[in-house]
């Protein structure tokens, strides 16, 4: 299978150990891209509910789906979370291009993105721990039964529902929680002058501009590959989410974002990526000594990692 190239992919909330991790579907996400960066933004692996009675192969797949993507040059960041927090104790390390961290900041076309897990944001997990984990707990139940009671329907021939959605958005409490969320992350990015905020815990997927009197910012979630099964996507100076449920029929689909994008601006992306060839051909080719006058502007305008 062709894979799609893009700059950056997030995924967030695997929760690799646990009973709703959908493995099988992050795994064929992960065979039909090529990204150059990619983000996990937290709970990847479940240490909360971790059994040895149940880790099944196709969570060591994707395991080692990771390991090898960055074994053949893609950079891999492990941003720690709540679900995976024992990994903090081992922040900063670095083994090749595969790095632990506890939040991210990128440059992306000269605009800064803020990247971290939102843990940070829950009171619940700050001051009461043990009622995080019950929870946890609960929500693996609740997705047990929501396996179950949507096998039931397919047997019917009607279409899949689910639980935890209708709860997330039926109860004013969670409905609050999730803006407040939301809101909290956008107004510390536009404080901290960051262009975007990226986030996941929550397993809500968004892509929304927010703004206040001191300026705007892009929030952004990931989702989770346990409901939604969705990944946030970054190439051509646009994000975009994507979901596995319609967007694996398409592998090779347009950016619908690209229809609303400058004609100009999309050359000058596409010359952009062009660049990128002509530097890795000369890294190729020792004998070439002359520098295109395009990659020396793209090297002035430092893409690295802030």
């Amino acid at each position: 299978m062709k894979k799609r190239k893009i700059e950056l992919a997030v995924i967030s909330d695997v929760h690799l150990g646990t009973y709703g991790c959908h493995a099988d579907e992050l795994i064929t996400y992960l065979n039909s891209i090529q990204p150059k960066k990619l983000v996990l933004n937290g709970d990847i692996i479940d240490i909360w509910q971790f059994s040895k009675r149940y880790f099944p192969a196709s969570h060591l797949k994707v395991l080692k789906k990771l390991i090898g993507m960055a074994s053949k040059g893609v950079e891999v960041f492990y941003i720690t979370g709540n679900h995976d927090e024992m990994l903090r104790k081992f922040s900063d390390t670095s083994m090749g291009n595969f790095k632990i961290t506890n939040k991210l900041v990128l440059n992306l076309d000269g605009k800064k993105a803020w990247i971290f897990h939102g843990d940070v944001f829950d009171m619940s997990i700050q001051n009461a721990k043990w009622l995080a984990k019950l929870g946890g707990y609960g929500y693996d139940l609740l997705i047990l039964i929501n396996s179950f009671v949507n096998w039931c329907l397919a047997k019917m021939g009607r279409e899949k529902y689910s639980l935890s959605k209708r709860i997330k958005n039926g109860v004013k409490s969670a409905v609050k929680y999730i803006n407040n969320f939301e809101r909290t992350a956008a107004d510390l990015a536009i404080e901290n002058h960051y262009d975007y905020v990226i986030c996941g815990h929550i397993h809500q997927p968004k892509k929304e501009r927010y703004e206040n009197k001191y300026g705007s910012c892009v929030y952004l979630n990931s989702g989770d590959w346990v409901e939604n099964l969705t990944a946030l996507e970054y190439s051509f100076k646009r994000w975009r989410i994507y979901h596995y449920s319609h967007d694996r029929l398409s592998p090779f689909f347009v950016d619908e974002d690209l229809k609303d994008m400058d004609m100009n601006e999309l050359i000058a992306s596409i010359t952009d990526q062009s660049v990128d060839a002509e530097i890795s051909e000369l890294d190729d080719n020792p004998e070439i000594t002359e520098v295109p006058e395009k990659a020396k502007d793209l090297d002035d305008q430092g893409l690295a990692q802030e």
